[in-house]
């Protein structure tokens, strides 16, 4: 008999209760074993079911999933990946600082579950078209960067998905998690963008990605998590891959 990968789910919202239980009946290889409605009786719940993934709703009536997360984190002797969810996308960071496997968010949509479930569920052997986790970020440092008219701006790693080089104006451009775009200085170098973390791997003469938001590469494109999910396609040129993917590895 198959062993399936059990499911915990914390959440206080019934109808968000309902609607996951329902997208998850379509994946055989997994089963909800149980259901918790505050971040106490989920504690409870995971230690008791052991389950290798957790749903976990951001606010619970008693304390924040976050919170949840930081006190099973250290106090679980199995593998257990966690995706958070919530109807606002602003605890996407907090999320990924606690080392969420995934985020969704509210309501659900069916595709980017399976976005989720697909990397939870795939075979071995198919490592280009789905990644490992890649969300987990230790250290945050805030770097500088110098605009076109000499200001000064401090960034952390974590608000930037990725650079691009606007060649019309030859400039490099920061996309940042607030859906804005920073100009910066013309004399910048896309080794000096790398330079800054480990996680900036150029990808194309155009563009160096922050590892950290990224989903996976299908057909040469790489695939962002929330916020840089739409928009332009950031697709990998052939001199580039090879490092990137060797990079991505390593992280």
């Amino acid at each position: 008999m198959e062993t399936k990968m059990k499911v915990v789910i914390i959440d206080d919202e019934e109808s968000a209760i309902d609607n996951l239980c329902f997208l998850l009946k379509k994946y055989e290889g997994v089963s909800v074993v149980g259901v918790a409605r505050t971040g106490a009786a989920g504690l409870k719940l995971v230690q008791k079911a052991k389950p290798e993934l957790l749903f976990l709703d951001v606010e619970l009536p008693d304390m924040m999933g976050m919170d949840v997360a930081t006190r099973l984190k250290g106090n679980t002797d199995w593998q257990m990946k966690i995706v958070f969810y919530t109807a606002y996308n602003k605890y996407l960071i907090d999320a990924l600082r606690s080392r969420a496997f995934d985020f969704l968010l509210k309501p659900i949509d069916v595709n980017e579950m399976e976005v989720v479930m697909k990397r939870l569920l795939l075979d071995e052997g198919d490592t280009s078209e789905v990644s490992a986790p890649r969300m987990v970020l230790d250290e945050d440092k805030p770097f500088m960067l110098f605009t076109p008219t000499g200001d000064l701006r401090f960034v952390r790693p974590s608000e930037i998905g990725y650079f691009r080089y606007v060649s019309s104006r030859k400039i490099w451009e920061v996309a940042l998690s607030n859906g804005s775009f920073l100009p910066l200085k013309r004399n910048t170098t896309a080794d000096q963008l790398c330079e800054f973390d480990n996680s900036f791997v150029q990808i194309h003469q155009s563009y160096i990605i922050n590892m950290n938001y990224l989903v996976m590469v299908k057909e040469n494109q790489c695939i962002m998590y929330p916020p840089f999910n739409l928009g332009e396609e950031l697709m990998i040129s052939k001199k580039y891959k090879k490092e990137m993917m060797e990079k991505f590895y390593q992280l």
